[in-house]
């Protein structure tokens, strides 16, 4: 048998890859991630963090350290700069998002998956791979080779990985071009102030945000590029990003040092397939989308999220049947959605006669509270459930909240090493996890929070049973968990 070096190999080390990898260690998966850049990036594309990522670090024991270095924003219905005040009694015990940048949630992702014993190897660029019935090996720039038993290519919109399966990646070209980059300015803040809001009225693809990222003097900026770039990949000079600066708002605000500059556009594109053979893809090399609404980072993580506990599974030896698959058909749709709700954004934002009526009739409708709820679970992801079926109650597909238990217990804090668990509210405890001992907690006397006899629930927080039926949770078990009793690899 050819030598492996690891179970599984993650190309790429953002937040996406190293959500997954975090995930698989907790599972005693041996993990490798292969990142292209020699040293962490300080730019930071993605924003912060939504309802729902905050939830997941909340169940993975993480969300403390965020909390350290994030400041709380309670923003709802941010839909195509349409703002509205955050909705009343969202189903969630974290009605508010995160501020923090992306390279603060790389390096406290990256900090927990090394506590966990992933190996990070930078300046290893994958160019190239091939797989068989038993692994994956890819090669890298400097000839090596490694080989692992399967591989998560979360290598960003120009996925080496995708292009190596070739998967299609069909979609909506870009039909805008938006520049950004971190400045220093030397106009007065007040001044500064002043444009935005007089530039913002007609032209909301265009901001000035002051001491980015905590950085005294460096402003994000963003503005409308001229047409669009032949290669995209190239970023923007200081001296092209300043005549835009003055074409849009008749200044450069004396812009004199550039610490990142980038470009990006509308363009909407998705994975045809989410696994092929041995290799699967997650975040942007699965779907680019405008940043509209911030839910690329969060799109990712998410994705990890679903990946990561059925791939250790498989890994294992002990996933049921077609669970792997279930990763593809759960979180295509989800991906599919924010690219149509991106597209509806940019229409949005558009300067012409029609966007801006369409905008004005928008914010009307987000005055009504069943309206702002709808898009403010869309963009935040509270509303995701999966696969179901016509009988099921309620709850079955959806993530739940972290709901208080008996004994001032709260409910993620029993979910920290990404197990089942079962919540058994029934008198005297008459469900059991027998056999599923190894994979699946069992928690009794719930508490009065949860509406319901007992429920089970996925290691990614979603419910995978509810009721009080014996042979329905025998068959959740089987179905998301395995055989009762069955021995790993």
């Amino acid at each position: 048998m050819m030598h492996v070096d690891a179970d599984v190999i993650v190309v790429g080390g953002g937040p996406t890859g190293l959500m997954v990898a975090c995930e698989l260690r907790l599972h005693g998966v041996g993990v490798v991630v292969l990142e292209r850049r020699a040293e962490r990036g300080g730019e930071s594309r993605g924003r912060g963090l939504h309802a729902r990522s905050v939830e997941i670090m909340d169940q993975r024991g993480l969300l403390e350290r965020f909390l350290a270095v994030s400041e709380k924003f309670r923003v709802g219905g941010l839909f195509g700069g349409v703002m509205a005040p955050w909705p009343e009694s969202l189903d969630t015990a974290h009605p508010y998002g995160l501020a923090t940048p992306q390279a603060v949630t790389e390096r406290l992702l990256e900090e927990r998956a090394l506590e966990l014993g992933t190996v990070v190897r930078r300046g290893c660029e994958v160019t190239g791979l091939s797989q068989d019935a038993d692994g994956v090996t890819v090669e890298l720039a400097d000839s090596a080779h490694l080989r692992s038993r399967y591989l998560v290519g979360c290598d960003g919109g120009r996925s080496t990985v995708r292009k190596a399966l070739g998967v299609g990646f069909p979609g909506e070209p870009a039909t805008v071009e938006t520049l950004i980059g971190d400045l220093e300015l030397a106009a007065d803040p007040a001044e500064v102030a002043a444009v935005v809001e007089r530039v913002r009225r007609t032209e909301l693809r265009f901001g000035v945000a002051p001491d980015v990222d905590g950085r005294p003097g460096v402003a994000r900026v963003i503005v409308p590029a001229d047409g669009i770039a032949e290669d995209r990949a190239t970023p923007p000079t200081l001296e092209e990003f300043k005549a835009r600066l003055r074409a849009v708002a008749g200044t450069d605000f004396g812009a004199r040092t550039a610490h990142w500059l980038s470009r990006f556009g509308d363009a909407t594109r998705q994975a045809e397939r989410y696994r092929v053979g041995r290799v699967l893809l997650a975040g942007d090399a699965a779907h680019i989308h405008p940043p509209t609404g911030g839910q690329g980072l969060n799109l990712g993580v998410q994705d990890a999220f679903n990946l990561g506990w059925k791939l250790a599974a498989e890994v294992d030896g002990r996933a049921p049947e077609g669970l792997l698959d279930s990763y593809h058909a759960e979180r295509h749709p989800v991906g599919a959605r924010v690219l149509t709700n991106t597209r509806a954004q940019m229409t949005l934002l558009g300067s012409a006669s029609g966007p801006t009526a369409l905008r004005e009739l928008f914010t009307r409708l987000m005055e009504v509270e069943e309206v702002n709820r709808y898009v403010t679970g869309m963009i935040t992801a509270l509303d995701v459930r999966y696969d179901h079926e016509p009988g099921d109650a309620d709850l079955v597909g959806r993530r739940l909240r972290d709901v208080l238990l008996s004994g001032d217990r709260r409910l993620y804090a029993l979910m920290y090493g990404g197990r089942g668990l079962l919540l058994d509210r029934t008198a005297g405890g008459r469900f059991a996890v027998d056999g599923w001992a190894d994979r699946v907690d069992r928690v009794a006397d719930t508490g009065a929070e949860l509406d319901a006899p007992a429920v089970l629930l996925r290691p990614d927080g979603h419910v995978a049973w509810a009721g009080d039926d014996p042979q329905g949770l025998h068959a959740a078990l089987t179905r998301w968990f395995g055989a009762p009793g069955a021995t790993s690899r």
